[in-house]
């Protein structure tokens, strides 16, 4: 992957990682160095899965230019994932090597050697000198990206070196980016938000990224405050654990972080739908209008509020530049008028390639060229808002994307479970929450806090359920099958 801004020549400090900084120059080589090393005399990796398990921060950046110069598909992986996540990950990818942080290595000793991966560290890939590095197609696969979908297991979505640079161009003119933005990354690198929207955009403007391995504002509060950042991209959710942290912090220290984010020229949020109330009480603490955009793993951003003109709050504007985007209605007919919704179809050189080793799963997903994100819209006063899924199958939590088929099936491992049925509750933070209605074993006890307990080592943090309803029996219709819209509705106000 070539991002035009990091060349030999560019001393402008691209990365800064607590107190060391790295000019786009210096990465330049080390970018090749670790091409070099990955390469190990071989002339190209013909997209061998390399897949990574290394905290946000420099190294992180190296190991995925480097897999991209060598020819490889770069498969950045979760930091938080449990071991059954990561087996998953890369038995699915057929990944030949994991580089992993050091630290990480005892824990993953066991799975590697089992699946005959080999475990590397960042210092194991690095070349000691930049050596001669293939010519790469721009159509050739760049990485793979897991997603949940519909389905129980995560899916790899791959995309090409032309489907990123077609993602982050249209970005880099829709919001303006320029090489004197400053902007913040603590968002997951094994999403497209991070990845694309904030890492890839800033390389390719020239502009300076501040790697966090996580958000803290107290952390953050000082270089807010003094007006370090022009730019601000994150979910929901850090929108509302900012505001708790505001809220109770000195009026003094409030304000000043408050008066940096207003100086800053945009504030974006994405990955999940942003309450009303919260826009509009960021905009009071801020004066920042939120620019909330429309995207997914699959397809990169297609929609965005504009940078110049109405951020609608509840709306996430209008179709990007390049993108085609049409909303169908169930029997398969395309909806021309407004205020009647439908499913959000996409087209266009920022879409997707495959879901690696899927087919079938790939097939299903289009229509005469069209993907179907399964999430549905109505278009209104000529911005489209986000209405949900057509699935109840997908919970977005916090950003995340994750399977309700993929939790119950790790509940129903329980012993003293018969029956589990996992849904997104509407939660004030999180957007929705994941709630589990559970129908113990006769006889058998078990409460919510042993059962959170017991899921700890089995799920990721985000995908413990915060909620749980135990029942005698879960809501079936006449064939057998549990009726999950049954079950949001005992979770309304007044059931």
């Amino acid at each position: 992957m070539s991002f035009p801004s990091i060349r030999a020549d560019n001393a402008r400090v691209a990365l800064v990682e607590g107190g060391r900084t790295v000019t786009f120059g210096e990465f330049d080589a080390l970018a090749d160095r670790c091409a070099t090393g990955l390469l190990a005399g071989r002339d190209d990796l013909a997209e061998e899965r390399i897949a990574f398990f290394v905290p946000a921060g420099i190294d992180y950046v190296t190991v995925m230019h480097g897999v991209w110069r060598a020819g490889g598909i770069a498969v950045p992986l979760n930091v938080a994932s449990t071991i059954p996540e990561l087996e998953h990950y890369l038995s699915c990818a057929r990944a030949t090597r994991l580089v992993a942080a050091q630290a990480l290595h005892v824990s993953l000793r066991e799975l590697c050697q089992r699946l005959g991966v080999s475990l590397l560290s960042v210092e194991d890939v690095m070349a000691a000198a930049p050596g001669p590095l293939p010519t790469i197609d721009p159509f050739r696969r760049a990485m793979m990206i897991f997603t949940s979908g519909t389905t129980n297991k995560p899916k790899g979505v791959i995309s090409t070196h032309a489907t990123i640079a077609s993602q982050v161009t249209t970005l880099l003119e829709a919001w303006e980016w320029t090489e004197d933005d400053v902007i913040p990354l603590f968002l997951p690198l094994h999403h497209i938000h991070g990845i694309i929207n904030v890492l890839s955009c800033a390389l390719w403007a020239r502009a300076r990224v501040h790697l966090f391995e996580k958000f803290d504002l107290a952390a953050l509060g000082p270089q807010i405050a003094a007006n370090t950042y022009t730019l601000f991209m994150a979910v929901p959710t850090v929108y509302v654990k900012a505001i708790e942290y505001l809220e109770g912090a000195e009026a003094a220290e409030a304000a000043a972080i408050c008066r940096g984010f207003g100086a800053m020229r945009l504030n974006v949020s994405g990955s999940a739908a942003c309450p009303v109330p919260l826009f509009e009480r960021w905009r009071e603490l801020t004066g920042q209008v939120l620019l909330e955009r429309y995207g997914m793993t699959e397809i990169g951003m297609a929609l965005s509020n504009p940078y110049r003109g109405e951020r609608r709050a509840g709306c996430v504007g209008t179709p990007l530049r390049g993108v085609d985007v049409r909303l169908v209605a169930e029997d398969g007919v395309e909806i021309a008028a407004e205020d009647q919704p439908g499913e959000i179809q996409v087209r266009g050189p920022n879409v997707f390639r495959e879901y690696w080793d899927s087919p079938d799963a790939t097939a299903g997903s289009f229509t005469q060229g069209w993907f179907r994100t399964g999430d549905m819209a109505v278009v209104e006063r000529g911005y489209y808002r986000i209405m949900g899924r057509t699935s109840i199958d997908i919970i977005k939590s916090g950003g995340y994307k994750l399977s309700a088929l993929e939790i119950e099936g790790v509940l129903l491992e329980h012993p003293k479970i018969a029956e589990v049925a996992v849904i997104g509750a509407d939660d004030p933070v999180w957007g929705e929450a994941v709630c589990a209605f559970v129908v113990r074993r006769p006889g058998s006890e078990l409460d919510a806090d042993t059962l959170r307990q017991w899921c700890r080592g089995r799920l990721s943090d985000y995908k413990i359920p915060k909620q749980v309803r135990f029942v005698e029996a879960l809501p079936r219709n006449a064939m057998g099958k549990v009726t999950k819209p049954d079950l949001k509705a005992l979770l309304a106000p007044n059931a």
